[in-house]
């Protein structure tokens, strides 16, 4: 290449886009990208295996293909027959239909009986596959979860799980690439969802549309993995197709821990590799954003979608248009409110969100020594087997359980309450997951989105609290605050 052909700075996402790249995309037809793992579950699967039997196809890479068991499985055991309490025939038809599919397609199945199985999103990192520079896929929309790694991933439809399956490839226009730096410093006691409710306040709920978001900056290169990983999840939430951050040595430490990941020699070639994944340092990107959180507080949400969202100390503003005004009525909140205070009825812990062993360490630090708001119901479900292994090791499910939480079997439990854990029409939910719209945790019941700080807090108090009450001494009056 002659001094006059220097290709023009390019994104990360370009990067990753490019090297992944069967066809580029034409004014015709989207570009063709090839795609490293394939993440299958019970919900959107049935009918693409289906799709490929009719057709009398095979999954082309069953070796890049890893399903599981999450969305409809339940989180109590087994009776003392060994019959799982599904909450309904069809969700164990999901469950039966995928075990049978991936016998036959010769597809990792990480079943029952499988001690890595867990949520999706938890357990593709916690292994060593989600890796970075990769092209992820899943149908399921928080697929933008592996994004802290430096990975494209993002969310696919039923037709397209069968494109993946048949073909190992995807259609796709390219997006949009946008920044979100975020700078601080960062608060005490500001928690990795803090920082995302915050984000997706700032962006709105369809700010990131058409885009994928690089997140960058101090508070970035500063955060763990697991924040990462909540920061990346709730992309979507703005509208993104993805998020991403830049491998750095955080990333390659945590990698290097993981079971499936090489060693040796080839996990160093590797790790070189992982840190040329970066924007260029004049790279030009459709849209920056810059977020300051050095005045945050802890954060929890008033409407039914998360971006309407605010910190836990302040009042409820004004609602920003028609839509955020009907959230207020179905959330029984109105402007001028105090955020804090809000009765409680359940608090659930969990999900791909915040259903990691660091998320049950922050809510455990609040529980040790504590007991939860009489009549009040928490919930709280490990995000793996792995997870709950190593939660049970540290007697983690013994704070909880002399608190008063119900400590479950891992799964997506009532993040989505497909699986038996649902609130009850008009109950609030303190939630440490990711979707607050109308009836996501149950018909007619109502989301409030926070940390597991946060959640834990609000399960002593009986409402929603700020979880710095509970920093040093003396204990916060509970009646009085109920009051």
């Amino acid at each position: 290449m002659s001094a006059e052909q220097v290709s023009p700075p390019r994104t990360l996402f370009d990067r990753i886009m490019d090297s992944h790249l069967v066809r580029g995309e034409t004014d015709d037809a989207p570009a063709i990208l090839y795609v490293d793992l394939h993440l299958v579950h019970e919900v959107t699967s049935p009918q693409a295996f289906a799709g490929l039997a009719a057709r009398g196809i095979k999954t082309r890479r069953p070796d890049l293909t890893l399903a599981t068991i999450d969305h409809s499985t339940p989180t109590l055991p087994p009776d003392c027959n060994g019959k799982r309490p599904f909450v309904s025939p069809a969700a164990e038809a999901q469950v039966a239909t995928l075990l049978r599919n991936c016998a036959e397609h010769g597809i990792e199945m990480l079943g029952w009986d499988s001690a890595d199985r867990g949520i999706v999103h938890v357990i593709a990192p916690e292994l060593g596959l989600t890796l970075p520079g990769s092209v992820i896929v899943c149908g399921d929309s928080h697929t933008a979860t592996h994004g802290a790694f430096g990975a494209l991933a993002f969310g696919i439809g039923t037709s397209e799980v069968a494109m993946v399956l048949a073909t190992q490839c995807i259609l796709q226009r390219k997006p949009k690439a946008m920044r979100v730096t975020i700078t601080g410093p960062r608060p005490a006691f500001v928690a990795g969802k803090d920082i995302a409710l915050y984000v997706l306040h700032v962006l709105g709920f369809s700010g990131g549309t058409g885009h994928v978001i690089e997140y960058a900056g101090e508070v970035v290169q500063a955060m763990t993995m697991e924040e990462r990983m909540t920061l990346c999840n709730m992309s979507i939430e703005a509208g993104a197709k993805a998020g991403l951050v830049a491998p750095d040595e955080t990333t390659i430490a945590w990698l290097r821990a993981c079971p499936r990941v090489p060693e040796g020699a080839e996990f160093v070639a590797m790790a070189a590799q992982w840190r040329t994944l970066k924007s260029d340092p004049d790279a030009v990107f459709d849209r920056e954003i810059s977020v300051d959180i050095s005045g945050l507080s802890p954060m929890a949400s008033w409407g039914t979608t998360p971006d309407a969202a605010g910190p836990i100390v302040e009042q409820i503003p004004e609602p920003r248009d028609t839509n955020e005004s009907r959230g207020f009525d179905y959330m029984g909140v109105a402007a001028g409110q105090p955020n804090e205070g809000r009765k409680v009825d359940v608090v659930f812990i969990g999900s791909c969100t915040n259903g990691r062993l660091s998320d049950l360490e922050a809510a455990a630090a609040i529980l040790r020594g504590r007991v939860v708001a009489p009549g009040l119901r928490v919930i709280i479900a490990p995000g793996s087997e792995a997870v709950k292994r190593e939660a049970e090791a540290r007697g983690l499910d013994m704070v909880f359980r002399e608190a008063g939480a119900e400590w479950r079997e891992p799964g997506c439990s009532m993040c989505i309450a497909m699986n038996g854990d649902i609130a009850a029409a008009g109950e609030v939910v303190v939630s440490t997951s990711n979707r607050n719209f109308a009836g996501r945790q149950g018909p007619g019941s109502r989301t409030i989105l926070a940390s597991p700080a946060t959640a834990a807090a609000s399960a002593i108090m009986g409402a929603l609290a700020d979880p710095r009450r509970f920093a040093g001494s003396p204990e916060p009056e509970q009646e009085a605050f109920r009051a």
